[in-house]
């Protein structure tokens, strides 16, 4: 690998991290040795990088520095390609556009010799009919990003109805369902709520205090817990 090469990767594996990485692990994933970690955070420094950190403790980019022009492996050529059609089948329509203008920028940068992957068929995503929706889930993803509460006139499995306030806190995909995360104040936890059993829904102006992100956490940890009890 030549040096230019490795100096970019060192920049993908920084920001791949959101913390502090040890030099240790950079010179692993780069196959070279600390020593060489070492000087080469100096010239990515002097190059502009914000790079925070010394030896022995670790390194962290901070945001800002532009990466050089996009340089893909066929493998990562692929993986994005089996993700945009996934999104395109998946999805709403506002995600499926865009998952196609996505793919029509990295073309627009990417080498001659490597556009035609872009629309190699190789690979194959398939689509089972999705269940009718009520509303655009595009304005459900609106809600998550902003923290606005969500109103539900919601039935179970057995068709009873019940009025449910929620924190919408993510969409989910799974097969040919689609479900809100959030948390329930009625039930005073959170529940996951499939779409199809969504008789009507208010999407409403007051937001929920708590950070999404964090309530995220708290959600997959409580998951965590109930598969290791099961």
């Amino acid at each position: 690998m030549s040096r230019s090469h490795r100096l970019f990767d060192i920049l993908q594996v920084l920001r791949r991290h959101r913390g502090t990485v040890s030099g240790k692990t950079l010179a692993q994933e780069a196959g070279v040795s600390l020593r060489t970690i070492r000087r080469d955070i100096v010239t990515l420094q002097a190059m502009g990088a914000e790079i925070d950190g010394e030896p022995g403790v670790g390194y962290i980019l901070r945001p800002g520095f532009l990466l050089p022009p996009l340089s893909f492996s066929e493998d990562e050529l692929q993986a994005i390609v089996a993700g945009a059609q996934w999104v395109s089948l998946q999805t709403d329509d506002v995600l499926a556009l865009a998952a196609q203008n996505a793919l029509a920028k990295i073309g627009g940068v990417l080498p001659a010799d490597r556009r035609g992957t872009l629309e190699d068929n190789a690979l194959y995503i398939g689509r089972q009919k999705e269940a009718a929706s009520i509303f655009d889930l595009a304005a459900v993803r609106l809600a998550i990003r902003e923290q606005r509460k969500m109103r539900l006139m919601y039935q179970d499995q057995l068709g009873a109805a019940s009025e449910r306030v929620i924190w919408p806190i993510m969409l989910g995909f799974v097969q040919s369902r689609r479900f809100i995360a959030g948390w329930c104040e009625l039930r005073g936890d959170f529940r996951l709520f499939r779409v199809d059993r969504i008789v009507h829904a208010d999407f409403l102006q007051e937001r929920y205090a708590q950070d999404r992100r964090l309530l995220v956490k708290q959600w997959r940890a409580k998951e965590f817990i109930k598969s290791r009890k099961a």
